[in-house]
């Protein structure tokens, strides 16, 4: 019996097998380790540059030496990091991260003039984030809010859903 006719066609299916069982073991390096791994590591750079950018909006928006104040300023946040959504909450002169995985987080300390009573609040990265600074009997009050309201709220001074007062 001859068999060099079956020879090509052995010699193509073993290089075909060989071709995928390295496909298979690439992507499962891939995804198994290193892809994760970078997810999160990048995750965790864009959480730290989210918070810089968001104390930075913050400190911006308390004029040095006013108490008679009344600020509204929007802060631009990424709608995920690492693909899920996230919160950010004043702790005390301190910005917390909180996100789901556990690789992504952060805090940032605040450099906030000595008139600032109190930082209070938090922002969901799904919601318009917005820093309202006000004066109140104790000092100025800084306060993380999630909406400005509507047009017409914003107009009338209702735009917090504190009323006048």
């Amino acid at each position: 019996m001859d068999s060099r006719g079956v020879t090509p066609v052995v010699g193509k299916v073993l290089e075909a097998g060989i071709v995928v069982l390295y496909i298979g073991l690439l992507t499962t390096t891939l995804y198994g380790g290193v892809v994760p791994g970078y997810r999160s590591t990048a995750g965790d750079a864009v959480g730290d540059r989210t918070l810089a950018a968001a104390a930075e909006r913050i400190q911006q928006a308390v004029p040095p030496e006013a108490e008679a104040v009344d600020v509204r300023v929007r802060v631009d946040l990424p709608p995920t990091i690492r693909g899920e959504r996230y919160r950010i909450r004043a702790d005390g002169e301190t910005l917390v991260l909180d996100h789901p995985h556990p690789a992504v987080g952060g805090r940032v300390r605040l450099a906030l003039p000595p008139q600032v009573a109190r930082v209070e609040g938090s922002w969901t990265s799904d919601e318009p984030a917005v820093v309202r600074v006000r004066g109140a009997d104790g000092g100025v009050v800084v306060r993380l809010k999630e909406r400005e309201g509507t047009p017409g709220e914003r107009e009338n001074g209702r735009g917090d859903g504190e009323g006048d007062g």
